[in-house]
Formats: structure tokens, C-alpha cells, sequence
């Protein structure tokens, strides 16, 4: 496996629209993404799409890994069960590898004390205050946020998430990442002519 793969985590209640654009532009861009289940049995997304996982958690290493994607589910507000990924995002940050958190999975990652020294963003201020984190101080009212190898954005901003991705993975730099940004979150025809030359 090459530094070009990509681990996407998927559960059951999975927020299945969260990370379309980033799979789907990492691909595209010569990524590998693998799917990441809590065992490799299937899983059911929120819009009842049936997952067979790559792998099971248990087998990702970060050596092995660009990024760890964690998605929003309700299963991140429902009890521990998806602590283990939230424990495996800490190794990845570790030792440098990224990780990249939407939704839900930023409470998951406070709970597990990763956004306490760490700029971040979520859906809103309140909805990580309510795990007992101690990162309030460093919370940005922002559509998504890059600290070093963290990346977070609310429920609401797949686009900006995807984008914040990129920049981190050079997949798009400069006028190229704006473009895709005005593109798929502004409709602006006029970023596809950069795009594409």
C-alpha cells in the first residue's frame, strides 16, 4: 500500500453525502480510497446504502495512509461504540498522518481530547460543548478548519471539507482550489475554464 491511499471510516448511520466530493476528486486524482469499517462485516449508511468495508479497523495502520476521513453518524451521539476511531485518529495524528473530521466525528475527536489544543469547527459551538471537551477557546465559527494535520468542518459544509482536503494533500493548490471551491460550492461556470486547463 502507498502513501496515495486514503482510509474513508463507514459505520452504520454513516452521513453518506459528507464526503462525496472528496472521494470522489481524490480518485480522480490518483488516490486509492479504501473503505474502514469497525469489523469487515457490512455496514447500512443513513441513506440505507448496504457497505462492505475494505478493511476493519483493527488492520489500518497510519504508515500505511494519506488520511483517515471520519464521517458524521448518529451513532457518534449515541454511546462509545465508535470511540475505537476516534482512538485510532490520535495514532494517526501521532505520527503526522492527517485526519480529516466532519459532523458528528468532531464529538467523537472531543471527546477523545483531540480538539482541545487544536483550532476546529463543527456545527455549531454548543453541540461540541456538550461532550465536556476543554477546547471551547479554540473553536473557529468557520465552514471548515485546517490545524497542522487536523482538518474539521460542520454537517452543512461537504464542499468546503472536501476543499480543506485537497489543499492539505496537494491535490489542487492556488487558482485550481479556488476554482474547484467556486465551482461545486458557488455554481460559478467560470472556474470550470481553470479547472480544466
Amino acid at each position: 500500500m502507498t502513501r496515495k491511499t486514503v482510509h474513508l471510516a463507514v459505520y452504520d448511520s454513516y452521513a453518506d453525502w459528507e464526503t462525496g466530493h472528496t472521494t470522489a476528486y481524490l480518485a480522480r486524482n490518483g488516490f486509492t480510497v479504501r473503505t474502514v469499517g469497525p469489523t469487515a462485516g457490512p455496514v447500512t449508511t443513513l441513506g440505507g446504502l448496504r457497505i462492505q468495508p475494505d478493511l476493519a479497523l483493527a488492520d489500518v495502520r497510519p504508515e500505511n495512509s494519506a488520511l483517515l476521513i471520519l464521517t458524521g453518524a448518529d451513532l457518534w451521539d449515541s454511546g462509545d461504540e465508535l470511540a475505537p476511531f476516534a482512538r485510532t485518529a490520535r495514532t494517526f495524528l501521532d505520527v503526522g498522518v492527517p485526519v480529516a473530521a466532519i459532523c458528528g466525528a468532531t464529538a467523537g475527536l472531543a471527546r477523545e481530547g483531540l480538539l482541545d489544543d487544536r483550532a476546529h469547527t463543527s456545527a455549531v459551538s454548543f453541540y461540541l460543548a456538550a461532550t465536556g471537551y476543554a477546547g471551547g477557546a479554540r473553536y473557529v465559527e468557520a465552514d471548515a478548519v485546517t490545524d497542522g494535520d487536523l482538518i474539521t468542518a460542520g454537517p452543512t459544509e461537504p464542499v468546503a471539507f472536501a476543499r480543506e482536503v485537497f489543499a492539505r494533500l496537494g491535490v489542487y493548490e492556488g487558482r485550481k482550489l479556488d476554482a474547484w471551491y467556486r465551482l461545486f460550492h458557488d455554481s460559478d461556470a467560470s472556474a470550470y475554464e481553470v479547472l480544466a486547463g
